[in-house]
């Protein structure tokens, strides 16, 4: 498929880049790129040749920026505003909502704000380079910050994630404050970025998939349900994931002989 405002390559070692492409708006979504990641995250579900994605913005001065402004005339049906059903436009940009649960690590290669987070809300982990910022203009320009901070809610202490949003512009998180609360996992010069990202994606993908992909959607069970509850749903991850195919694939990675090295971050 041809995109129009992002760009997609598939690598052979099983890892996959998408790049939003719009660097000329900060990589701000529009109708056509909310279009075009739906479209694309629903088809990696069915490319067994993918097992890892990395996710980023062309250039390095912007991750995203989150909606185009400039995008949303007054009578533009491509945005619903009517309150009583509300469909917002950020709703089906990230992998999770739309059922991707193959591996995704963002690599945020300068702003990231506002509507941004309804991608890195979705996504396993985050890779920085070192002048990422983070803020949300939301409340700064008379608009209520709702979903985007509540998606980020659980990756931040709640006083971080408070200060970030009630500050709209007056602040930025830097990538190393960032590294510190936990939000983002590693922070690398801008120029290690996409490398480093890519390192850990082709790290991920080299483990059978079916183990990686349970891992996953259980990991984000136990985020978002009571600890009980995703216990109980532990055997059915289990199960679906614990084929004898993935079995003999580890089986002989361990009797290789061939033990990884690994890196101390």
């Amino acid at each position: 498929m041809t995109y129009t405002t992002i760009t997609y390559e598939p690598g052979d070692d099983g890892v996959a880049v998408v790049t939003l492409n719009r660097p000329e708006r900060h990589n701000a979504f529009d109708a056509t790129m909310c279009d075009e990641l739906s479209t694309l995250w629903k088809a990696l579900r069915h490319d067994d040749a993918v097992r890892a994605v990395v996710l980023t913005g062309a250039g390095d001065k912007a991750f995203c920026t989150g909606i185009d402004r400039d995008d949303v005339p007054e009578d533009d049906d491509a945005y619903f505003f009517d309150p009583f059903t509300y469909e917002d436009p950020g709703d089906h940009i990230g992998p999770k909502g739309n059922e991707l649960w193959k591996p995704v690590i963002a690599a945020v290669n300068g702003m990231a704000c506002g509507g941004a987070f309804y991608l890195l809300g979705e996504v396993e982990f985050i890779v920085a380079a070192d002048h990422a910022t983070f803020f949300d203009p939301h409340v700064t320009y008379g608009m209520p910050a709702v979903f985007e901070p509540t998606l980020m809610a659980s990756r931040m202490p709640f006083g971080e994630i408070m200060r970030l949003t009630l500050l709209g512009n007056h602040e930025r998180m830097s990538a190393q404050r960032a590294y510190e609360i936990g939000l983002v996992s590693e922070v690398v010069p801008g120029a290690e970025l996409l490398d480093a990202a890519r390192w850990a994606a082709a790290a991920i993908a080299s483990a059978p998939p079916a183990a990686v992909q349970a891992t996953v959607r259980t990991l984000w069970a136990a985020r978002e349900l009571s600890r009980r509850q995703a216990l109980e749903l532990g055997n059915t991850f289990l199960n679906l994931a614990m084929s004898p195919e993935a079995l003999a694939e580890g089986q002989a990675t361990f009797a290789s002989g061939t033990r990884i090295k690994p890196k101390i971050r």
